[in-house]
């Protein structure tokens, strides 16, 4: 099993799950993180951290969420790991909590 990064991360991308991963699963786009799914060792480290609540373990994403299973794994393949806490973006606050952010995802 895995986790995955689900929609209220888009344009909040905090980073605090970064710092925990033990094994370096997270990439970066210019306003999301994915984690890729063959590398993520389900420690569970990442879930709490999240201060979005945008990581779910794979068998309780929610059922509007689903697509983000794939799409974790797709972008996983094309944006680099990130291995470092960088800073969310200024508005990320604004963000938090918006619903149908799907459209603002920038690949």
């Amino acid at each position: 099993m895995t986790f995955v990064v689900t929609e209220n991360c888009i344009k909040c991308k905090y980073m605090d799950c970064v710092e925990v991963c033990p094994v370096d699963c997270f990439h970066e786009g210019p306003n999301f993180l994915v984690i890729d799914p063959d590398e993520c060792i389900d420690c569970t480290l990442c879930e709490p951290e999240c201060p979005a609540n945008a990581i779910f373990a794979e068998d309780a994403v929610p059922a509007d969420q689903k697509e983000f299973t794939a799409l974790n794994a797709e972008l996983a393949k094309q944006w680099p790991v990130i291995t470092e806490m960088g800073e969310p973006p200024a508005d990320a606050k604004e963000w938090d909590g918006v619903k149908g952010k799907l459209a603002q995802l920038e690949r």
